[in-house]
């Protein structure tokens, strides 16, 4: 077992609320449809000049104040994002430049979706090995700007946030229980931004072509995520010698309500026990996790010592599952 605690949790969620009923009135879509289908009803939508940098910031700067703790104590910085300010340097490092802050180490992870547990996962063993006292890990992302609002299919998904987590080495019987993450570079190109890299540097042809923004096929993620997601939890339950009874919640990653069910059905943890923040926030990629726990913490859901399980599914296709004692 790795020992931390999460000292503190903090989320940044813009004020802009996109509900179904305004969508129906830019693209040939309903709220029933997408209700449905999907579960969302409204999602955040980051203002124009608002990068994810600017959400991850205020996000640890929160988490940072509900700890008692100053940024100068982070010894080492993780963003996990789908939607970097710039290919580099990395947000990380934008989110320093932001704070003014020096020193701690600064990087992102790229696992869309499954980003903030593999961030989660690399702080763990941050801490173990003695590398790290304290972590801050954040998902970040601003979604609206990468996706194509004339494509009925991914654009009513998706939304814009951040959630942070301030980890700090402890002597108790808390922390890192289990896990378990992979990946399948195979399916890379069933969800997936086809511009914008070396593959495909950007050019008027690319952006005439929306090559810029998210290309999904929905059906194959369906299948492949609802699998990842429920092996992954059954397998980090299996390692960390916990059943579905002793979890007190399970957070799944916010993708929609038919692929969360389908999982906790699988891993027959209780229905009232699932987390679900979907139906007002949408997709937010990485930020769908920290946001959600941030949000159970703060409704007194979870309690110190209490188990949570936590699994995710990625553009990859990335996958991750996690059981802590909190």
């Amino acid at each position: 077992m790795r020992r931390f605690k999460i000292l503190a949790t903090a989320r940044a969620l813009p004020p802009r609320v996109l509900t179904n009923a305004e969508l129906e009135t830019m693209i040939d879509t309903t709220d029933k449809w997408i209700v449905e289908r999907t579960g969302i009803r409204e999602r955040r939508i980051a203002a124009p000049e608002v990068a994810t940098s600017d959400l991850a910031a205020e996000a640890l700067v929160s988490a940072c104040r509900a700890g008692g703790l100053e940024l100068d104590a982070i010894d080492v910085l993780i963003v996990a994002t789908s939607t970097p300010d710039t290919l580099f340097p990395s947000t990380a490092c934008w989110v320093q430049h932001k704070l003014g802050l020096r020193g701690p180490a600064a990087f992102d992870v790229s696992a869309g979706c499954s980003g903030w547990l593999y961030g989660m996962e690399l702080a763990a063993s941050l801490i173990g090995s003695g590398g790290a006292r304290t972590a801050a890990v954040i998902g970040a992302e601003v979604m609206s700007k990468v996706v194509n609002w004339e494509d009925r299919s991914t654009c009513v998904l998706f939304g814009d946030g951040a959630g942070a987590a301030i980890l700090t080495a402890c002597d108790e019987d808390r922390g890192l229980l289990g896990s378990a993450w992979g990946a399948d570079g195979t399916l890379a190109r069933v969800l997936y931004q086809p511009a914008g890299g070396t593959r495909q540097p950007a050019s008027a042809e690319s952006v005439a072509a929306r090559a810029h923004t998210v290309h999904m096929e929905g059906n194959t993620v369906f299948k492949h995520a609802v699998t990842a997601m429920s092996e992954g939890a059954i397998e980090a339950l299996k390692r960390a010698g916990v059943s579905p009874e002793d979890v007190t919640l399970l957070i799944p990653h916010q993708a929609n309500t038919r692929i969360m069910e389908a999982t906790r059905a699988r891993t027959a943890i209780a229905p009232a026990r699932m987390v679900s923040i979907v139906d007002r926030y949408g997709n937010m990629s990485a930020a769908t996790i920290p946001v959600a726990l941030d949000e159970a913490r703060a409704a007194g859901r979870l309690q110190d010592g209490d188990i949570v399980a936590m699994t995710a599914f990625g553009t990859g296709f990335t996958w991750a599952a996690q059981v802590l004692r909190v």
